[in-house]
């Protein structure tokens, strides 16, 4: 079996949208294997009530407190425009990983903001399973605002830059 760069792309989107907490894929010459750590509160109790003598009380305190505390793979509420700026086109991240600006360190950024970028052109990069992976403009545009910082990990779908369409 031969996985080439898009394969590797389209396979890693596909597994982080599904609910497949394990994956591995063996070839001739590659091993990609994939883990999630979900974190499953009602597991995490019963798992202390069967190792712990708690009374009931202290137990249905616990799950009480743990009812109102968020639970982290909630996805968050997805950023929108500034008001007054409907005008932008959020660039999302189209996969997992980690976010930079340039192509290495101390070299200088794709773009800036106040930079017009054509169709094509690389405006970061998303290292994902030690690839690094080059986004690029699917249009014509200025850049209006750079949301994240360099060398910071992205979720899938998370606004990476805000443009104004030329």
């Amino acid at each position: 079996m031969k996985l080439d760069h898009d394969d590797l792309n389209r396979l890693i989107e596909k597994l982080s949208t599904s609910d497949i907490q394990e994956f591995l894929l063996e070839g001739e010459d590659f091993k990609l294997e994939i883990k999630r750590n979900v974190f499953d509160q009602n597991q995490v109790i019963n798992n202390l009530v069967s190792s712990t003598s708690f009374d009931k009380q202290t137990i249905a305190n616990q799950k009480s407190i743990n009812d109102h505390i968020p639970v982290v793979n909630e996805p968050e509420e997805p950023q929108v425009a500034p008001l007054g700026r409907s005008d932008l086109t959020e660039i999302t991240s189209p996969m997992v990983g980690t976010f930079y600006r340039a192509a290495a360190p101390g070299e200088e950024p794709f773009v800036e903001v106040g930079n017009n970028v054509k169709v094509g052109q690389t405006i970061c990069i998303l290292e994902a399973m030690k690839l690094m992976n080059e986004i690029e403009s699917e249009f014509n545009a200025e850049i209006i605002e750079i949301l994240v910082e360099n060398g910071t990990p992205v979720e899938f779908g998370q606004v990476l830059m805000r443009v104004k369409q030329s």
